[in-house]
């Protein structure tokens, strides 16, 4: 995400939108990206250190944006539609 200090056109144009659009009471919009990683093995304290360094030397432009690292468990495999 952009960091709080920085201006985010297009969140702004999407906050401008949506009363147009018939949503109203959204106070701000920001932006952002998100890259989701598939890690092979455990995702232990060294797999979530590593992921860091890498978000923090390669995915973020850490002069304008914030980044957080967190582990989601995998989805569960649908059920067959009957």
């Amino acid at each position: 995400m952009l960091k709080p200090e920085i201006l985010d056109p297009q969140g702004q144009a999407v906050q401008r939108a949506l009363p147009r659009l018939g949503f109203e009471g959204i106070a701000d919009v920001r932006q952002g990206k998100r890259f989701e990683l598939e890690v092979e093995g455990p995702v232990d304290d060294a797999a979530l250190a590593r992921i860091h360094e890498l978000a923090e030397t390669f995915l973020a432009n850490t002069v304008i944006e914030d980044f957080a690292v967190k582990v989601e468990e995998p989805a569960a495999a649908a059920e067959p539609v009957k």
